[in-house]
């Protein structure tokens, strides 16, 4: 089956975990990174897991997974090492809702894919679940080919941007002022910290392509 790619927005969105050790922490861990609200039920867990509690990151339940706390997550995700415990959350949970059960991905609505971020710049592999393997291999041969100047290279881009769609340019010059801002040379110089004459170029192109 092949799956659909989605990037999804979290943010204030109900997500449950079930599960504290070392698995859930990294699921845990992904989801306050969107901003999403997220419980947490097991009657034990990391000291990671604790500290969110204690911080007011999570809310989190010390015990046994009840089929009623499903009831108002939009994700949910089993990630106990308890393959019972994890077959009971996908049980309880109803059509409408994204479900991630971690030791059976033919169970899933949806699986988390291994991921490379830099800034705003997230490159994800999947495997659809059946070789994270795989997936983490690919993450790192990624990693080291972008490193971490695309975070800075990224915001760059996303700034130049802005800018063109305010100068009310149309379709054909928006296209070329953005083109020419993809060029090598301005990764190039932000790679090397030459920002300023990265700038600079990039000022030069506005006044060579960039008016209205």
């Amino acid at each position: 089956m092949r799956l659909y790619p989605m990037m999804a927005n979290l943010r204030d969105k109900q997500c449950l975990v079930v599960g504290g050790g070392r698995v859930a922490e990294r699921k845990i861990g992904g989801l306050l990174n969107t901003g999403a609200v997220v419980t947490v039920v097991s009657p034990a867990c990391t000291p990671t897991v604790q500290s969110w509690a204690e911080a007011g990151r999570i809310t989190l339940h010390r015990r046994r997974f009840d089929p009623d706390d499903v009831r108002d997550a939009v994700v949910v995700i089993a990630a106990t090492d308890d393959p019972g415990v994890n077959l009971a959350v996908h049980r309880a949970c109803g059509s409408h809702q994204w479900v991630n059960i971690v030791d059976r991905p033919d169970l899933c609505t949806f699986t988390v894919p291994s991921v490379v971020e830099r800034g705003d710049l997230q490159i994800a592999i999947s495997t659809g679940g059946h070789n994270p393997g795989l997936a983490k291999k690919l993450r790192r041969q990624l990693e080291e080919q972008f490193g971490p100047e695309y975070a800075e290279y990224t915001a760059f881009l996303g700034a130049m941007r802005d800018r063109v769609l305010a100068l009310g340019l149309d379709e054909t010059q928006r296209r070329a002022v953005l083109a020419e801002l993809l060029d090598d040379r301005f990764l190039r110089l932000t790679a090397a910290g030459e920002t300023k004459r990265r700038d600079q170029e990039a000022e030069q192109v506005f006044r060579t392509l960039g008016k209205p």
